[in-house]
């Protein structure tokens, strides 16, 4: 009487792939020699690997199905031990949970993703500017259409694996006879070749080319910063579908400012009588020109800081400051009146006095001395 291998592995004779794996990979678990030694178990251990090789494999199982003989005779308790142990992927993976792809693979993969570097300056930068640039990647092949095969032919069947991918062979271990799978050697695990390959492409079904692409940068920036363009990236081998690009964002160095964060840093030089008298320098800002007040008595390395005239924020609302800088020039050589100033103004002033501080008739004179240097 024939085997019921439906039976052995307790699955009904309509029940799915899947089902027919998860109850083996169950039974293999439960019976494997080296968890339950016991002879009987040993046997019934065997016969679920028979029953497992026939309904695993789809010409095996149809044959069975049909009332055939799908071993030819070489299953049951006469076999060696390990007879009909399947794919030995399965008893790896009943036991230790790792399970290998099964069938062809498919031509068509995912792209990879590609990233430039786009450099712009710290206007664009702190406002935010759209760039066209040009695109180095892989596209669908034209004359193909991403198939790989010449026009007018077709991928055909790999005649080695019979469109599986994958050959099969018996080999002996210490378990007995076993047989293992690997990619076929002819079609390379795809299941078909292409006996005339697209001359465009050479096969592969895409070709590179440049074309012109529009990034939005937003405002606030900075360097090393990726804006993600999703689908813009290279298309994958047999027309598949593309990945990403990354656009890697270099900023320009300022000729006056120098970014920190969100915030800009920049210097003014002034003579020390205008450090002393306060005065207005004009600066060029991001902007547009602005009136910078420095206060009488102002020191050398003193900051003012401009709020909002730095870098739009990237995430969140408003803007960083701009910090001007403040450095008092003392002059390294004077002529005979600017001396004899500065040596009334000295003895005017007596003992040291807090910035910006005069006693009478020293402003009088600090505003002639002031008159003197800038008469240079």
């Amino acid at each position: 009487m024939a085997t019921d291998y439906y039976a052995v592995l307790g699955v009904q004779r309509d029940a799915s792939q899947d089902e027919i794996k998860k109850a083996f990979r169950r039974l293999a678990r439960e019976l494997h020699p080296d968890v339950n030694p016991d002879p009987k178990t040993q046997e019934r251990f065997k016969e679920i690997n028979t029953a497992y090789e026939v309904l695993s494999d789809p010409q095996k199982k149809q044959m069975y199905d049909l009332g055939g003989d799908p071993l030819g005779g070489a299953s049951g308790a006469g076999a060696g031990f390990g007879a009909g142990f399947g794919n030995f992927s399965d008893i790896m993976d009943a036991f230790f949970g790792t399970a290998s792809q099964r069938g062809p693979k498919s031509r068509t993969r995912r792209g990879q993703d590609a990233m430039i570097r786009l450099t712009i300056d710290l206007n664009e930068a702190a406002f935010g500017t759209t760039r066209e640039i040009q695109v180095d990647t892989a596209t669908v092949c034209n004359s193909c259409n991403g198939e790989g095969a010449a026009p007018g032919t077709s991928a055909q069947t790999c005649d080695m694996c019979r469109g599986r991918g994958e050959v099969s062979q018996v080999t002996r271990s210490f378990l007995g006879q076993v047989m293992t799978s690997r990619p076929c050697p002819q079609c390379q695990g795809f299941g078909t070749v292409v006996p005339n390959p697209c001359p465009e492409c050479a096969g592969d079904g895409r070709v590179r080319t440049r074309r012109p692409l529009n990034v939005k940068i937003p405002a606030g920036v900075d360097n090393g910063t990726r804006i993600q363009l999703a689908g813009e990236g290279e298309v994958g081998p047999g027309g598949g579908p593309p990945g990403d690009l990354y656009v890697e964002i270099q900023e320009k160095p300022h000729a006056v400012f120098q970014r920190r964060g969100d915030d800009l840093h920049c210097t003014v030089t002034i003579p020390m009588t205008a450090a002393a008298l306060g005065t207005q320098v004009p600066l060029d800002t991001l902007d547009g020109r602005e009136e910078v007040d420095i206060r009488p008595g102002t020191q050398s390395g003193q900051s003012i800081p401009l709020h909002g005239r730095g870098i739009t924020h990237l995430r969140g609302n408003g803007r960083g400051d701009l910090v001007v800088h403040v450095e008092v020039q003392t002059p390294s050589k004077l002529d005979p009146e600017q001396e004899e100033l500065l040596r009334r103004l000295a003895k005017l002033r007596g003992e040291e006095r807090p910035t910006g501080q005069f006693q009478p008739g020293q402003q009088g004179l600090f505003s002639r001395l002031k008159d003197a240097f800038n008469g240079r």
